[in-house]
């Protein structure tokens, strides 16, 4: 884990030396798709978790811009960067921004349950609750009556 957060405008610069490493390990492209087990996934889903919002979206980021392009796999992904983006923007104070990547991950999400079963078994569709995760953003929308809400986690909808 990095030894500080990053949040733009209001920290000094990532601590870039503990994702380097991480981003390491992400190939060159993912052939039919993203493993589920995958340790950068893994690491980028646990940032998260563990309120490293910005971090985390790096990581998956770079899992994404590998990931093969149109599937599944790659449209999950777009929508765990777009909460961890709103997780940043919630602690940022910026709930309209958090508002809007909510909106924007939950339809993404939408479209990953659209497409049906991943063909994949070892997929990270095939291993994430999508629908419970829609869920959790569909309730957690409006967030307390200053309107922030608290941070969505995703590793837990991450299955083994």
């Amino acid at each position: 884990m990095p030894h500080w957060t990053h949040v733009p405008g209001d920290t000094h610069a990532a601590d870039h030396a503990r994702l380097v490493p991480v981003k390491a390990l992400v190939p060159h492209r993912f052939e039919r798709f993203v493993p589920a087990d995958h340790p950068a996934l893994r690491h980028g889903l646990a940032l998260n978790d563990a309120g490293f919002f910005w971090e985390c979206h790096e990581i998956l980021e770079a899992v994404w811009m590998v990931a093969p392009q149109g599937g599944r796999d790659r449209i999950l992904l777009r929508a765990c960067i777009q909460i961890a983006n709103a997780n940043l923007k919630s602690k940022m104070q910026r709930v309209a921004a958090a508002t809007r990547l909510d909106a924007e991950a939950i339809a993404l999400l939408d479209e990953v349950q659209a497409r049906g079963p991943a063909e994949e078994a070892e997929s990270f569709a095939a291993h994430f609750d999508a629908n419970g995760l829609s869920g959790v953003l569909r309730r957690s929308r409006g967030g307390s009556p200053a309107g922030a809400r608290q941070p969505i986690g995703l590793a837990i909808f991450a299955m083994t």
